[in-house]
């Protein structure tokens, strides 16, 4: 074998997966600006806290609205005819965007509007997208894939909102629009020059496998799966809202501007990575870490809402963001081994649902806290959340136990739970959801 092999990017051997990741690391840094531009147009606008929270929420509405039904219609249609449609409507969205902020005539209602047609959009794009992965590189190269697409998506994370400011700084808001809408005409361009007779037949799913409402029961029914997800839920209201929180810090807690801003989001970024890293080195996850780690989270959020300056604060972003990691991942995983196997998925969908699906309702919750109490509140929100929930379920989660698994099969779980926790960070501080539950295959 090659080093290729060895090093788990064997997947980069596949033309198509190497196309696709091209368009993908483009775009996804062109998705990042846009999303830093768009957060600081909407207080450039409004100067409001609870519009840039409600700007926020109509972007993940359509996610929860049609992904289910995005996800049945990926399994009757064409994958790659569908996400070619998508690229070329983002692409479409972020230029009339372009348009608008450079001709000066955008208005706080056509930023709802086309909130809602991005999110839309995306609510097709994203479960489409996760199984695609799986029809370009197939059942043994789907680990490595996902492996290699996280490290794109990590490395676009912290780069692209760093270039967003300084390009804000140069050439205006309007730059971040156009730069993003010309990322997906080379999404488009790679799509184009895939080999589709080269990708995995697609599999029908089975009558009745996807019951949501059965996740729901045996969720419920068990204790060891209940109390976290009900932390979850609690904690991804008021805790991970980024989106929301970065820039009313960044603006109006220190006075900073977009780069600022972007500064600190790329921070969160460099955080995440490192937290993940820390995290598969840990050993095995467990109920009473989960509680650790929402605590530890809580109190690196209090600091950061108490720093002084830019660059502490810029330095804080770092723990949180380690800390932000290690909650989802601890709880992922935790979930993942306490499950029935054939719950697995059901119960990890209703986790990532729980955590990302209360955006919104938290978004205007922490963007009206923002303008009526202050930037600095919504960090002191989000970690007594952190610290109050930990303290409620810690006697549950001292009580509960997982699963006896072999030490392969944990590691396995505890490996895809770390990339799922950077991806679904991620979304936390992004006004773009990439990463809502979707089947691989």
């Amino acid at each position: 074998m090659s080093a290729l092999d060895h090093s788990g990017f064997a997947s980069l051997r596949i033309r198509n997966f190497r196309l696709y990741l091209t368009g993908q690391s483009i775009s996804q840094a062109g998705t990042w600006m846009q999303t830093v531009a768009l957060g600081w147009l909407v207080l450039k606008l409004t100067g409001s806290g609870s519009l840039l929270g409600l700007v926020t929420a109509a972007q993940f509405v359509p996610a929860l609205l049609f992904g289910p039904y995005a996800g049945a219609l990926s399994d009757r249609r064409s994958r790659w005819h569908i996400l070619m449609l998508t690229q070329v409507l983002a692409g479409l969205l972020a230029g009339l965007l372009a348009v608008l902020v450079s001709t000066d005539v955008v208005g706080v209602w056509s930023l709802f509007v086309l909130a809602a047609l991005i999110g839309t959009v995306n609510a097709f794009d994203v479960p489409i997208r996760s199984s695609f992965v799986y029809e370009m590189v197939g059942p043994d190269e789907i680990t490595g894939a996902v492996g290699v697409g996280s490290t794109v998506n990590n490395v676009s994370r912290i780069v692209g909102p760093a270039v967003a400011g300084g390009l804000i700084a140069g050439l205006g808001l309007a730059s971040c629009f156009y730069v993003n809408a010309l990322s997906y005409v080379v999404c488009v361009t790679t799509f184009s020059m895939m080999r589709r007779r080269d990708f995995v037949p697609k599999k029908q799913p089975e009558e009745g496998s996807g019951n949501v409402r059965e996740g729901v029961r045996v969720v419920w029914a068990d204790p060891r799966l209940r109390t976290p997800l009900l932390m979850s839920l609690v904690i991804g209201a008021l805790a991970y809202e980024n989106q929301i929180s970065l820039p009313l810090l960044a603006k109006y807690a220190f006075g900073g501007d977009a780069g600022s801003y972007g500064f600190l989001s790329s921070a969160m970024g460099v955080g995440s990575v490192l937290g993940g890293l820390v995290v598969a080195r840990s050993g095995r996850a467990s109920h009473r870490r989960v509680g650790y780690a929402a605590l530890f989270l809580g109190v690196a959020m209090l600091a950061a809402s108490a720093m002084p300056s830019m660059g502490t604060v810029i330095a804080a972003m770092v723990v949180v963001g380690a800390g932000s990691v290690a909650f989802i991942t601890m709880t992922s995983a935790t979930l993942q081994l306490t499950a029935p196997v054939e719950m697995r998925g059901r119960v990890l969908a209703l986790y990532v649902t729980a955590l990302l699906g209360t955006t919104p309702i938290g978004g205007p919750v922490i963007g009206w806290i923002g303008q009526v109490v202050g930037p600095r509140a919504t960090y002191v929100t989000g970690g007594v959340a952190c610290v109050v929930t930990a303290a409620v379920a810690w006697r549950s989660l001292a009580r509960a136990h997982e699963q006896a698994v072999s030490e392969e099969e944990a590691t396995a779980i505890e490996a895809r739970a770390v990339r799922e926790g950077e991806e679904v960070e991620a979304d936390s501080a992004s006004a773009m959801p990439v990463n809502l539950p979707a089947d691989e295959h």
